[in-house]
């Protein structure tokens, strides 16, 4: 009898904590996927520590763009020359209407301006000045509505138009000496 207890003490202190086959499925299940957690927990950790605010980097930068008044002047020189029709193409409108861009009809295509010649100058001036469809207001550009007109008048008179380039008004000096010239 002593034989029998000492053997069953002897498979006690060989046998592990696994019982049975069920508890093997799990303790290898746990051991793959409880190390996946752990890493993607650590992952999360280390990329959601404190990132610097915005304007952390450089603070005056920063506080001067927060503390900004709304609208801003912009001083321009009133007596610069205007552009021509074709200076203005070239400066801004040559990137859609060269290549055909989004629908632009390209530079020179009588077929693609005919429909648009038709609806008339001021149609075309106004699409051109506010924008339409993709084609942003101005182009994107920043120019006058004149020197605008003298860019439609010029890629639409390429296209087989016969428009009139639009002149500059008058200025009050100007219109005086024209109409003491004209009475005399």
């Amino acid at each position: 009898m002593s034989d029998n207890h000492l053997a069953s003490v002897d498979d006690e202190a060989h046998s592990g904590p696994i019982k049975n086959p069920k508890q093997l499925l799990l303790t290898v299940f746990f051991s793959f996927v409880l190390p996946i957690f752990v890493i993607i927990g650590i992952v999360y950790y280390v990329t959601s520590a404190d990132k610097p605010a915005a304007g952390a980097v450089d603070l005056e930068q920063a506080v001067t763009a927060r503390i900004q008044k709304i609208g801003s002047i912009e001083i321009r020189d009133a007596n610069r020359p205007l552009k021509t029709g074709e200076e203005v193409f070239k400066a801004q409108c040559t990137t859609c209407h060269s290549a055909g861009l989004v629908g632009a009809p390209k530079f020179g295509d009588a077929a693609a301006w005919a429909p648009r010649i038709k609806t008339g100058y001021e149609a075309l001036l106004n699409s051109a000045v506010k924008g339409k469809n993709a084609m942003a207001p101005q182009g994107g550009g920043n120019f006058e509505t004149l020197e605008i007109g003298r860019a439609v008048v010029y890629m639409a008179n390429a296209a087989g138009a016969k428009f009139e380039e639009p002149k500059a008004a008058a200025t009050p000096a100007e219109a005086a000496s024209a109409a003491a010239s004209a009475a005399k």
